[in-house]
């Protein structure tokens, strides 16, 4: 379990890193789903001679996609849904630890939540 605890500062800052990775990481996905409808003939194929450079190309990208998530996860932060660019940061609010929570599209830290409520709990900063 992730122990670094942030300020909102300090998880502004630490998206000044994690943005630009998360964009690569939605263009990947958004690349390979798009091209899921010559994927599967190719996974055909190569599963009968042993290779493609379709499929060599795949695994290059889910390399660069574990580097990527790596990376964020080095940061301190958590990795909530690739998909939605969710990332939390760990914080101490009061007498107990809650998330500052961002997601991808968002300018900067705009809302925190009680770890058990998740995304749906998400509140204004203000209110931090």
């Amino acid at each position: 379990m992730n122990s670094t605890r942030f300020t909102v500062a300090e998880a502004n800052a630490a998206l000044k890193v994690i943005r630009p990775l998360i964009a690569e990481i939605q263009a990947i996905r958004a690349d390979v789903l798009g091209r899921r409808p010559e994927l599967w003939p190719a996974m055909e194929r190569a599963a009968g001679n042993g290779g493609n450079a379709e499929l060599s190309r795949l695994a290059q990208e889910f390399e660069r996609l574990d580097n990527l998530v790596h990376a964020i996860i080095r940061t301190g932060a958590e990795i909530k849904d690739l998909s939605a660019g969710l990332i939390d940061f760990r914080a101490w609010r009061a007498d107990h630890e809650v998330y500052l929570c961002w997601k991808a599209g968002e300018d900067d830290i705009r809302y925190w939540h009680e770890i058990e409520d998740g995304f749906g709990g998400r509140q204004p900063i203000d209110l931090f």
